[in-house]
């Protein structure tokens, strides 16, 4: 496997495994690699010739400068799990290659889903991932990008970017993996107490109870909501900071569920944020 903290040489590595016939296989991170990010590394690799994956802590999209300067860098563990998954090669560049100017004066406008959900909980946040994902996407070039269901607002984003910017890229949604209490993965979830640990997988107990109620046949939205709110509301250690349901197509809020559609849900542990998403089961649509 091959580690690079140069641009030219990762692009190079990316376009000489196309001329030689490879399909590449793309898995942006930040680092601090878990299993979520193992399950893309190995869905990329299944699929694909070629697998590239980025590290690389992006300034751009956080909010607080603490939470970036105590964001885990872990260079040495994460190649050394790339490299036990099978990954062909790490771009793994500092902040001056990334952005030799600075901050830079042209970035990526996420439009009006940019503005709502998590994009009105952190302003400005889809901005610095689009433009890092559209920067590193220009270096690996015609591929196919693995992103994870938990983050499904970032996904749809990234589809959304793609497909209006015409880049050569596929972009694959991949499903949330989880613990076995139900917790989403997440490099975050360190961060929380024991206590918190234990309290968190309301989350995912919320979206379950809130599909239960759409499989039932509830179709008013507002229901489902309220019910998770109330179920998050009762966990003692949990700050509710927001739940939608989206036409899972669109990203508008129905005012019925006849269309597949999308529970979302944020919520604090203490100091640290979390985020989870769930499918609703809408009897007699077409889901992908």
């Amino acid at each position: 496997m091959g580690v690079t903290h140069a641009a030219s040489a990762f692009r190079g590595a990316c376009r000489s495994a196309r001329a030689a016939g490879a399909t590449v296989g793309f898995v942006p991170t930040m680092g601090d690699l878990h299993d979520g990010h193992a399950s893309l590394i190995e869905r990329a690799r299944c699929d694909d010739g070629f697998v590239a994956v980025s590290v690389f802590v992006n300034p751009l999209q956080f909010d607080s400068p603490k939470d970036l300067a105590e964001y885990p860098r872990r260079l040495e563990r994460d190649t050394r799990l790339a490299e036990r998954l099978g990954v062909d090669v790490v771009f793994a560049p500092g902040e001056p290659e990334m952005y030799p100017r600075g901050r830079p004066e042209v970035t990526v406008d996420p439009g009006p889903l940019g503005a709502r959900l998590e994009g009105a909980a952190r302003p400005g946040h889809f901005q610095g991932v689009l433009t890092i994902v559209a920067k590193l996407l220009n270096l690996v070039g015609p591929s196919r990008a693995y992103f994870g269901e938990k983050d499904a607002q970032q996904v749809e984003l990234v589809r959304r970017m793609v497909a209006d910017l015409d880049f050569p890229v596929d972009v694959v949604r991949c499903p949330t993996v989880r613990g076995p209490d139900g917790l989403a993965l997440s490099s975050r979830n360190a961060r929380l107490t024991e206590a918190e640990r234990a309290a968190a997988p309301v989350l995912f107990e919320a979206l379950s109870d809130g599909a239960t109620l759409v499989r039932q046949g509830e179709r008013d939205p507002n229901v489902v909501k309220a019910h998770m709110a109330k179920l998050i509301g009762g966990e003692g250690l949990a700050s509710l900071d927001y739940i939608a349901v989206v036409d899972e197509a669109s990203w508008d809020e129905p005012d019925t569920l006849s269309a597949p559609a999308r529970a979302l849900v944020a919520a604090r542990f203490g100091h640290t944020r979390l985020i989870d998403t769930l499918l609703l089961p809408i009897v007699g649509s077409v889901q992908n």
